[in-house]
């Protein structure tokens, strides 16, 4: 499936602008206020120039590169990404520092700071955002590309029968097989996760970064989970731009489960428990009758049996909470992966993390398996969910 190429071209023009509005302000704080001299000022121009024009360029041409060598112009690009997020935003904090030293020094009516007090203070608050932004990053990389920590959730859920408590789903999303996370990686978070001895395993979209022939060997993994009453999968928004006919096919050849739109039982009779998936909410419109159809997945179903659903969007949680879903199961947003991205997320997502409820439809947001982009996390850990559900429904099989 190809993308519309217009929308692909006012992405990269849109995206390229805030690339270099982003730089230009990083120029202006770092580079020119400080004046550090002629040769600071001509090296670091020209660095931050270079730097601007290989987000965009980098990100155009590592799939098109061997993987060997994608994969190291990503990891730099991507690198410099994060670290620019974080002296951007450290940077618009610092402002607050030069509005209160032009407040405190209007308050006891002293002048206005002259030229080389500014200087001074402009040396000294790039030195500390840079210091601290190094810092971040360092810290935000260990906790990207260590171990994926398992992180113990439990759902108490009214139509569970109460015989099904401590039913295990291990939920995995956004784990971007892609330029700068693969087999090796992979490998390890399946083991983690055949370790839990999961009832059910989910794996709710942004799966890859690339197309099947790319990454065949790097998600070959994926055919050693296991799961007592198998292994399910829905699309992310990444899928649509990786193939995602192509992505379909080969996980089912993994012998993963895609659920488009359908609902399946889990157990047997009364010890039992709907599982239902729905495609990307970001998924209309890719043809071939792609989009989010959560009313064709409930079709015929019994209200008093319990509903869980896998929805790569936090925002679906709105129509399920109206069709009466008991637990929806997300991930997209990362938890903001890098703070304070989360803010913003906000904006987009009803949820961004952790277990919340939404009327009596409760949603677990994970913050991500693997991460995007910069291979750093900054206030948002990485993890493996492992969702224990409590029922509390009486289970007439046993009565």
């Amino acid at each position: 499936m190809q993308r519309p190429l217009l929308p692909f071209v006012l992405f990269i023009g849109v995206f390229s602008a805030i690339v270099a509005g982003v730089h230009y302000y990083l120029w202006q704080r770092l580079i020119r206020a400080p004046d550090l001299g002629p040769l600071w000022h001509r090296v670091g121009s020209v660095a931050l120039v270079v730097l601007a024009l290989l987000v965009p360029v980098g990100l155009l041409v590592t799939r098109t590169l061997p993987r060997h060598i994608g994969s190291i112009v990503a990891g730099v690009v991507y690198t410099w990404v994060g670290l620019a997020v974080l002296l951007f935003f450290l940077l618009l904090t610092s402002e607050l520092v030069r509005l209160g030293a032009h407040g405190v020094t209007a308050l006891l009516s002293q002048p206005p700071l002259d030229s080389d007090r500014r200087t001074f203070l402009s040396r000294a608050i790039a030195g500390a955002v840079g210091a601290l932004a190094i810092g971040l990053g360092f810290a935000g990389a260990a906790s990207a590309l260590g171990e994926v920590a398992v992180r113990p959730v439990r759902v108490r859920l009214r139509r569970l029968p109460a015989a099904m408590s401590g039913f295990r789903v291990v939920q995995l999303t956004d784990l971007h097989i892609g330029p700068t996370i693969g087999r090796e990686w992979l490998e390890r978070v399946v083991a983690r996760v055949n370790a839990l001895e999961p009832d059910v395993v989910a794996i709710t979209g942004d799966l890859v970064d690339g197309p099947v022939e790319e990454l065949r060997e790097h998600t070959a993994p994926l055919a050693d989970l296991r799961a007592r009453h198998g292994v399910f999968f829905v699309t992310g928004n990444h899928e649509y731009y990786s193939g995602v006919e192509a992505w379909i096919e080969e996980l089912r050849r993994l012998g993963v489960r895609v659920l488009r739109n359908e609902r399946v039982t889990i157990g047997e009779g009364e010890l039992s428990f709907d599982l239902a998936g729905v495609d990307d909410w970001s998924a209309r419109g890719m043809g071939r009758d792609h989009g989010p159809d959560l009313a064709r997945a409930l079709a015929g179903r019994d209200p008093s049996r319990e509903l869980v659903l896998l929805a790569h969007q936090p925002k679906q949680i709105r129509e399920a909470a109206e069709r009466g879903v008991g637990l929806q199961l997300s991930g997209h947003t990362h938890g903001g992966q890098i703070f304070p991205w989360g803010l913003f997320v906000r904006l987009d997502q009803p949820y961004v993390a952790g277990l919340s409820s939404h009327g009596e439809t409760q949603i677990y947001v994970s913050r991500g398996t693997g991460y995007w982009g910069p291979p750093m996390r900054v206030g948002a850990p990485s993890e493996i969910s492992l969702i224990e559900l409590e029922g509390t429904a009486a289970a007439e099989a046993l009565a």
